[in-house]
């Protein structure tokens, strides 16, 4: 937003047109939130929320020649409010996405382990596998598909599962 459009009345000649030239309050500002600021996306922050207090705070001023050290005032408040807000850090930001990307390759990993594993398992064993979690058949479903008890297929699914854990469990 810039400085000029805040007073609209101004602009057109009625209300409260104070004569005051936004812009270069504006460019006073910005000079004076480069003593605080890192870099000039920071100190442009600064400088626009003190201009923003400046005209919300304009009739406060008593001597229009004390305008820049009441305007340094302003920036300085700002600044101080700017570097109190809680901020994430960059390096949080950065762990976050790498710990995301840490993540993603493991999973890859260890579904490539898996599909190894499962490529070890006899054709019985596999159709268990498919039948159970490809097609998502309960115990009684698999054991009326292959003709055999529930209690047979409960415990072939039991060994199965375990014989997996064991082969990806880490050495």
């Amino acid at each position: 937003m810039e400085a000029r459009r805040l007073d609209s009345n101004a602009a057109t000649g009625k209300g409260s047109g104070d004569g005051w030239d936004w812009e270069e309050v504006r460019r006073t500002c910005v000079r004076f939130a480069y003593r605080y600021a890192k870099n000039s996306i920071e100190a442009e922050d600064i400088a626009q929320d003190a201009v923003l207090r400046a005209w919300r705070k304009r009739s406060t001023l008593r001597d229009r020649a004390s305008l820049k050290p009441w305007l340094a005032a302003i920036v300085r408040n700002e600044a101080y409010r700017e570097y109190g807000r809680n901020k994430p850090a960059l390096s949080d930001t950065l762990d976050a996405y790498q710990g995301a990307e840490d993540e993603r390759v493991l999973a890859t990993a260890e579904r490539a382990d898996l599909r190894a594993a499962l490529d070890r398992l006899d054709e019985r064993e596999r159709q268990l596998v498919r039948l159970r979690y490809d097609e998502d058949l309960t115990q009684e479903g698999i054991a009326r598909r292959l003709g055999i008890p529930d209690g047979t297929v409960k415990v072939r699914l039991h060994r199965l599962r375990a014989k997996l854990r064991r082969e990806l469990e880490p050495a």
